[in-house]
């Protein structure tokens, strides 16, 4: 027998398998973090990639700064004072440099959250609010894309002088990578305007690690430069969500230089589909609750022949993470179901994570080890487990001497084969 531990909320779980398997493990590359952070977010603002420096903006009298919410691991108390550093010697006061959580439709973050994503110190000198996609009051539409998305974005965002976006470049699960403008072109915008942005990851190329032929982080792009967004900070992380690098300058140009970055860490080469897969969504906060950890669940899928299983260990300790997701399944009873109600009503925020698991869930077995109870687990339409040694124990009888079994500690951040790599 082998032992094995993969991350699992703030914490990690074990697991065992017997050596009559073939077992491969799958984890972005590991590599040391930037010995100094600070000094690495210092370096990237002092040369900016594409021609676009922050000096440029020396001058405006205001700033706004779209962060991420509590459901991304971006390393703020790094990147933050270097930037509010310049912003400051720009002479940009602490009170016009308004933080701007970008939600996007998720629930707004409360003012007694703020300290879980950003440093206290802060908090004390610069006012911050959570972005509200729902709430017309906040926004202010400028049109529509080559694509017909209509686009509305974050009213106070866009009366800034300098608007800025901060976040990380990794994989995602069907924008392509996260990054660059997505943080305010998204994360800042109406819950129509992302409604129909996200309808289009039915197309075949809305998908991991595709970014030139993406339609739908193409539409993004085109709603970040029509919402003026001047600079980008992100960061590339490591799998102990440590930074590695740092890029900054024109968002367009930011993302052509973080993304080889991103892929030299998180592509993995794979020996082609496994019977079972064993995934972590990579713990806090990318397992912090199911809407989120599917994300690990569409890159472990991604290496499981038709017919095998995936069992995703993600806490969810917040739990299923969407009541839109939730109250669209009452009455479904198969995948087919899901599938055939979801052509029927169209493209919804909310409802499309039910699309996404049941295109999943119709072609592997899908088990889902966390704290959400197992009735409200069902209802999903997945199974349950109520520990992962039990899940692996039931799943093993069904696999002879010698099948492949494959384990993605960090499955939101792995792009699990060279062979899925296009655009």
């Amino acid at each position: 027998m082998k032992t094995f531990t993969i991350p699992y909320g703030r914490g990690s779980i074990e697991f065992e398998l017997p050596d009559r398997y073939l077992v491969d493990w799958i984890a972005p590359t590991e590599i040391s973090p930037a010995p100094n952070p600070i000094q690495e977010v210092y370096n990237a603002l002092a040369c900016p990639a594409g021609r676009c420096s922050l000096e440029d903006f020396r001058g405006s009298q205001s700033a706004a700064i779209a962060i991420n919410d509590k459901t991304r691991p971006v390393p703020h108390e790094f990147l933050l004072p270097p930037l509010l550093d310049h912003l400051d010697q720009m002479g940009i006061s602490p009170e016009n440099t308004l933080f701007i959580v970008a939600t996007g439709t998720h629930v707004p973050m409360k003012k007694s959250e703020l300290g879980t994503i950003l440093p206290q110190g802060i908090l004390d000198r610069y006012p911050a609010i959570s972005h509200d996609c729902d709430n017309p009051d906040q926004l202010t539409h400028l049109g529509y894309t080559q694509s017909g998305t209509p686009v509305a974005i974050n009213r106070l965002f866009l009366n800034a002088d300098l608007r800025i976006v901060v976040g990380d470049i990794e994989p995602h699960h069907f924008m392509g990578f996260s990054g660059g403008v997505k943080t305010a072109a998204i994360g800042l915008a109406a819950r129509e305007t992302i409604n129909h942005n996200h309808a289009m990851l039915t197309h075949p190329n809305a998908r991991t690690a595709v970014f030139d032929q993406n339609p739908m982080r193409q539409d993004v792009e085109e709603i970040g430069g029509m919402a003026s967004v001047h600079f980008a900070l992100n960061a590339i992380l490591n799998e102990e969500k440590q930074i590695v690098h740092v890029v900054a300058g024109d968002p367009r140009a930011v993302m052509q230089t973080g993304i080889p970055l991103s892929q030299s860490i998180c592509q993995v080469a794979s020996q082609g589909e496994y019977d079972l897969v064993i995934a972590s969504p990579g713990g806090h906060p990318k397992d912090i609750n199911f809407y989120q950890a599917q994300k690990g669940l569409t890159h472990a899928a991604m290496l499981t022949r038709d017919g095998g299983c995936v069992i995703l260990a993600a806490e969810c300790a917040e739990g299923e993470g969407s009541q839109a997701y939730t109250s669209w399944m009452d009455g479904m009873r198969n995948f087919s179901d899901v599938m055939d109600r979801f052509a029927r009503e169209g493209f919804q925020v909310g409802p499309h994570k039910a699309f996404q698991v049941a295109r999943i869930g119709s072609r592997v077995r899908i088990i889902l080890v966390s704290e959400i109870p197992s009735a409200r687990v069902e209802k999903l339409l997945l199974h349950t487990a109520d520990s992962i040694g039990n899940a692996i124990f039931e799943e093993l009888k069904h696999l002879e001497p010698g099948c492949r079994i494959a384990i993605l500690p960090r499955a939101v951040s792995t792009i699990p084969s060279i062979a899925q790599i296009t655009g």
